[in-house]
């Protein structure tokens, strides 16, 4: 590793507040910044800045210095908050934990290569797990197998993947990594022969050609091959690719169509001398993958008639497929998201071009946090969660009874918002309950539905309160609050609806003096409309509107001068139906008739407001609107309908026909205008006649 100015003075700055801690072997930490340093700068290749945050790291994490800005730049703080951030992480023993843990460290790496730190990192911990004790060693292995295996894998570092891998599998599972290994040391000579016998009849045409090139044999890491096996249920000696004759072929510059070229003559060598397999050719040179993987991918059978891959490739080919940053997720099928995909390219630009401005890249995906409960169990909530967001999220139960938290140890409010990796511990009393103000407080779709069905459940058991509070006072009072009186009051007051009315008063919201006012007043008015009806029906007898002396008023089609009569549109009275009276409180006298939907209940709960009333004996000139309802089966009937109401002293006012699908009819609606219920009875009657008429009735 070649050190600069900078990076000597991180790893003083590091010695010295490392230098009375060692691992768990002995050696003095500072041993592990330095090989992770090495991994950083030699194996990959990243800047200075990016070592120095290494030495920094740990001499922050374990030593205690603080690291500030003006000493080291924005750039170098921010890649060590990051990976000090990503330190504390401590995953649950779970595939599914693992991809929210995965997307944690993503989250804390607003420099994108501080997941390749990171990574780095834990290969060198990786490499030197054999001093750890049993436990944190097993616990490294599976955290390393759940979130920086398929990290690197993701970021293109292949040959960091391969190497945590094999590691895995020599901890995990020794037995299998002794056969698989022993057996690739075993072949090796065998392979080795293979490939001299190989490229023997080549040499001369590749010479020839002034073809410069590279032979070796790639075998297979052992973990890729006891993957085969349990995949393919197959022994070792099963697994058809544990080994390719990889040819890598020197051409000067990026001239890629020189690139093909030469790959396309060293194909047509091998397969001039050994036979093809035609169904295993994989061009990968004319048509690069997706990820950005190049290469001819050949099978032949040698002279022993043994079959052997083929990998063709130049020099920058192989480069990119071993240690460089094309895509490979969709290869090999690693679960894609956008927002994550955006920010791996932007975190393999970066390590192609470290000269340019970090601040331009993507970031992280902003649009949810991850918290942890004081086990270190994680949590995933949207973006501007707050304590109580983060309480409905563990359990309803202690959502609704949620007075605050301590954050990070420090006491918060319940409408406190929340930031990733806060630890969050949860406040509770018996006594707290949703209030409205919650929902202003929540932004997860949970909590607020939580918060709403608490609410609910609040009012209902009010509002049971409430009815019984009231009901127990009307019988104090002796007073009556009769549905009609009931609405006005809740349209006056602004409830709805009866549950938010009666929950109301069994809250306390609303005093039940205030309907006891309510009711007095409104019997006084009804007082007073009495009153004013009775001098309206003497003014009427004095005009000599009555017949009798039974207080029956007389109608006619014409309002009366001097009475101030209605017909109820309820029922749309005719002349010469059985109708009564009913005196309103603003509107005068409405008529009705005696079969209106309405009756038995004004008749019933209000018998002091009821009027007798009577038709005069002779109907004027004026006419009666009346509503009437047909069901046809036949859309044409509505044509004899308007025949027939037109023989008659009758006048259409409307009339609307609509299909009934479900029940294969047409409904017609008809207002129609008649003198008399004689000659509606009669327009009703003809109408019930008629071929298609199935049903006709009065609205």
């Amino acid at each position: 590793m070649t050190t600069t100015p900078l990076i000597e003075k991180a790893r003083a700055a590091a010695a010295g507040a490392l230098k009375d801690i060692t691992r768990h072997d002995g050696t003095p930490f500072i041993v592990h910044p330095d090989a992770v340093a090495a991994i950083v700068a030699d194996e990959i290749g990243l800047p200075e800045e990016c070592i120095a945050a290494v030495y920094l790291h740990e001499a922050s994490r374990m030593g205690g210095m603080e690291v500030k800005e003006a000493d080291w730049g924005a750039a170098i703080c921010t890649l060590v908050d990051g990976l000090n951030k990503i330190s504390t992480i401590k995953p649950k023993d779970t595939r599914l934990e693992a991809e929210n843990y995965k997307k944690l460290i993503i989250q804390y790496s607003r420099d994108p290569r501080v997941t390749v730190l990171k990574l780095a990192d834990r290969l060198e911990v990786m490499r030197s797990l054999k001093m750890f004790p049993k436990a944190s060693r097993e616990r490294k292995i599976l955290e390393t197998l759940m979130l920086y295996i398929p990290l690197a894998h993701q970021l293109g570092l292949y040959n960091m993947k391969r190497e945590m891998e094999d590691i895995y599998l020599k901890y995990a599972e020794p037995e299998q990594y002794r056969l698989i290994t022993n057996k690739l040391k075993a072949g090796e000579k065998d392979r080795e022969r293979l490939m001299e016998e190989f490229i023997g009849p080549l040499k001369g045409k590749l010479d020839a050609a002034g073809i410069h090139y590279k032979m070796k044999v790639r075998t297979k890491a052992a973990y890729s091959i006891w993957q085969k096996m349990i995949k393919q249920k197959v022994p070792f000696e099963g697994v058809f690719d544990v080994f390719a004759m990889r040819f890598i072929i020197d051409c000067d510059g990026e001239d890629h169509a020189l690139e093909k070229e030469l790959c396309w003559k060293v194909f047509g060598f091998v397969t001039e001398e050994y036979e093809q397999d035609t169904k295993r050719l994989r061009d990968w040179v004319s048509n690069p993958k997706p990820n950005g993987y190049e290469s001819l991918h050949i099978t032949v059978k040698n002279k022993a008639g043994a079959y052997i891959e083929v990998q063709i490739r130049t020099k920058r080919m192989d480069d990119i497929a071993e240690n460089g940053f094309a895509s490979h997720w969709s290869y090999k099928g690693i679960k894609r998201q956008e927002t994550l995909d955006n920010w791996l390219k932007s975190v393999r630009y970066a390590l192609e071009h470290p000269d340019e401005n970090k601040e331009d890249l993507p970031q992280p995906p902003s649009k949810e946090i991850f918290v942890f409960t004081p086990t270190g169990e994680l949590r995933i909530l949207t973006a501007d969660s707050t304590v109580l967001d983060f309480a409905f999220g563990i359990h309803t139960n202690i959502g609704s009874h949620c007075v605050g938290a301590k954050v990070n140890g420090k006491a918060v409010s319940i409408k406190e918002k929340l930031a990733t990796g806060d630890v969050v511990e949860i406040l509770t009393s018996k006594n707290q309950h949703p209030t409205q103000d919650w929902m202003n407080w929540v932004v997860s779709a949970k909590a607020r539905s939580k918060v709403k069905q608490a609410l609910a459940a609040q009012e209902q058991n009010s509002a049971v309160d409430g009815k019984e509070l009231l009901e127990r006072r009307l019988k104090n009072w002796k007073l009556e609050f009769p549905d009609e009186m009931r609405t006005e009051f809740r349209k006056k007051y602004n409830y709805p609806g009866l549950t938010g009315f009666y929950a109301a008063i069994g809250s306390g919201a609303l005093d039940v003096n205030v309907i006891k006012d309510f009711i007095l007043g409104e019997e006084a008015r009804h007082t007073a409309s009495v009153e004013a009806a009775e001098a309206v029906q003497a003014s009427a007898k004095n005009q000599r509107h009555y017949e009798s002396k039974d207080d029956i008023l007389v109608l006619n089609a014409k309002n009366v001068k001097g009475i101030d009569y209605k017909m109820a549109k309820c029922c749309n009275p005719v002349f010469g139906d059985d109708v009564f009276g009913f005196v309103t409180r603003e509107e005068g006298i409405k008529i009705h008739r005696i079969t209106c939907p309405n009756a038995a209940r004004l008749l019933e709960m209000y018998p002091y407001r009821i009027q007798k009333v009577k038709w005069a004996d002779t109907p004027s000139s004026g006419s009666f609107q009346v509503g009437l309802k047909i069901v046809a089966d036949e859309e044409s009937a509505s044509g004899r309908i308007l025949e027939t109401v037109g023989q008659f002293k009758a006048s259409i006012r409307s009339f609307t026909v609509t299909e009934n699908t479900r029940s294969g009819t047409w409904e017609i609606s008809l207002k129609i205008s008649v003198p008399s219920n004689l000659e509606l009875d009669k327009v009703l009657s003809q109408l019930r006649t008629l071929k298609h008429v199935a049903k006709v009735s009065r609205l």
